[in-house]
Parts: structure tokens; sequence; C-alpha cells
């Protein structure tokens, strides 16, 4: 092999990041170039179908990374993984929502989310990289995100169920009087050229498929806020936790159209994801206080994190069996169907 593939790079050698971004890049053209190579919609059974492969190659890449670099990173892993893909689920929330107010038909959906995702990429990479470089400094910056977390968690529990405004959004205020943007879509295309009325002049706009990309692109960095301080109190190793988040959200297009039908039966899983971020934060202080520094162990980080995500969507599932709740949990998250005009 040669010399500067076996070289460090944050840690870890060259070739296990090259490995890791050929997987990404291969899924990547895949997808776009092999199974949606035009527009359509993508139907629940596809979705779970495709989602479950999605996770499939996530998962044997967390075996990978035990045998090759030992059981405590494997379990790191495998946390790291399980927490942002639940995490994800609010993620759902938010795109139906921001999908509906644009109007976007189905089966453009899928093409904007798959864009997505690659800015997503570069996005936390750049945090995780920042979070990194922060911790490398000033290790008591792990308290804060800790603290964070606790604090968020605690909100989250007692927070109560009031709809997104995507209109009434600032970001997305700006951006609707600062971009010239046509009033109808122009098929997947992201930006058309039409012509300006008070000039006569052909100028280039952007359409309301950009406009919802940009929103839903901002929208993870929000959820990013919670997640990527989430990671790093499971583990400081940088390709663990970029590799995991990367994986958990890889797979979220897919897994999107399943979960937008049926977002509102995993309503209550809300209170397990408080709950797992009360306890990632809260083992921080623990570890350093009770445990005289030594690291909790991975182990129960998995198997704690496991059994509330586990716990939360087996409620929520119950507790909508029947259908009871499902009426006013739609009208209390503002879900509703997009019409495919």
């Amino acid at each position: 092999m040669p010399e500067f593939l076996v070289a460090d790079w944050l840690g870890t050698p060259v070739w296990f990041w090259a490995a890791f971004l050929a997987i990404v890049i291969i899924l990547t053209a895949f997808d776009l170039g092999f199974l949606h190579k035009e527009d359509r919609e993508l139907g629940i059974g596809e979705s779970l179908k495709l989602s479950a492969f999605y996770i499939g190659v996530a998962l044997l890449f967390g075996v990978w990374v035990w045998f090759e670099r030992g059981e405590q990173s494997g379990m790191e892993y495998f946390t790291g993984f399980f927490i942002e893909k639940a995490l994800s689920i609010d993620n759902v929330f938010v795109i139906s929502l921001i999908f509906t107010y644009f109007a976007i038909p189905a089966k453009y959906q899928y093409r904007a989310l798959l864009w997505g995702i690659l800015a997503v990429i570069v996005l936390r990479g750049l945090m995780i990289a920042g979070g990194a470089a922060l911790l490398a400094e000033a290790y008591w910056v792990l308290y804060l995100f800790a603290a964070f977390l606790i604090f968020t968690g605690i909100k989250m529990f007692f927070a109560g169920d009031q709809p997104m405004d995507v209109g009434d959004n600032p970001i997305v205020r700006w951006i609707s009087r600062h971009m010239r943007v046509t009033p109808e879509l122009h098929g997947h295309r992201f930006l058309v050229k039409v012509r300006d009325e008070k000039t006569g002049r052909t100028v280039r706009a952007a359409t309301p498929l950009l406009l919802a990309l940009v929103v839903i692109n901002l929208a993870d960095l929000v959820f990013a806020v919670d997640s990527v301080p989430a990671i790093f109190t499971i583990t400081t190793d940088t390709f663990i936790v970029y590799t995991s988040n990367i994986f958990a959200i890889l797979g979220l297009r897919a897994l999107y159209f399943a979960l937008a039908a049926m977002v509102h039966r995993f309503h209550y899983l809300k209170y397990a994801l408080a709950a797992v971020l009360v306890f990632i934060g809260g083992k921080i202080f623990v570890a350093d206080l009770l445990l005289g520094g030594a690291k909790f162990p991975a182990w129960v980080s998995l198997g704690v994190t496991a059994a509330l995500i586990a716990a939360g969507v087996a409620y929520s599932l119950w507790k909508t069996r029947d259908g009871e709740d499902e009426d006013w949990l739609k009208e209390s998250d503002g879900l509703a169907p997009v019409d495919d005009k």
C-alpha cells in the first residue's frame, strides 16, 4: 500500500477516509444515475426497501470499523449512527412542511433531497471539523456541549406541539425578497432564464424547487446544532463522528417518503429523543465527577440509546394503533399531503 495512504489524517489513516468517500460516491452515483434517472414519485414499498439497503450498508460499514479499529470504535460508531438516525425523524417533519409550503410535487422531491444530502455532507464536515478543532484546543468545550444537550432535552420534553410556519420564517422572507423566484416550477430545474418584465432582458431566476432546497439545508444546520454536539459527547474521534453522521443522513432521502406518509405515528418518539439527549449529555458529567475521569463504557451508551429509541418507537406505534390520535397529531404537526400539480 502506498505510504501516503497509511499516513494519519485527523487521527485516522488516509485509506480509511478514501474507502468511506468511495462508498458515498458510488452510492450517490448509483442512486441518481441508475435508480432515479427520471423524475418519479417513490412509493412507500420502494422507499422502505431502498432505506433498508442504505441501513444495511451503514451497518456493514460499522462492522468493518469494529474489526479494523476495535470494539470501542465500533460501539461508538453504532451509537452515533442510531442517535443521528433517530434525530433525523424530526427532519422529516420539517422537510414535509417545506415541500408542502412550496407546493413541490412528490416526483421532484427526491432529486431535491439528493442535492440537499450532498450539501449536508459538506456542511456537516465543516461543522464537525470546527467542533474537533475546538475540543483539541479546549477540552472544557465538551462540558458546554453536554450542558447544551441536557438543556435541549429538557426543553424538548416540555415543549408544546406548535406547528412550524414556513412562510413566517425570517430566512424564507429574506430569500424571497432578495432572490428573483419564478411563481411556478420548471420541472426539476433549480435555475431558469426568464424575461424581466421591467427591462425586457433575459435574466436568471430561481425556481421554488431551489428555494425549498435552500430552506431544507438551512433547517439541517439548525438540527446539526443538536446532533453534532451529541456525537461529540459519545466520541471525539473525527472519523467516527463524521462517518456515523453521514451514513445516517445518506439514507434519509430514501426513508423520507415512507416516513412522510406515517410520520404522525412517531409523534411520541420526541420524548425518547429528549431522554437520549439528557442521557448522553449527563454521562459526561457522571464520567468525570463519579468515575474519576474514566471513559463511560461504550456498550452502556449504545444499549441505553437503543433501548430508549426502541421504547419511543414502540410506544408511538402502540398509542396510534387504532388511529385515535392521528387526526389531532396531523393537525398539531401541520402536516398535509402535497398535491402533484
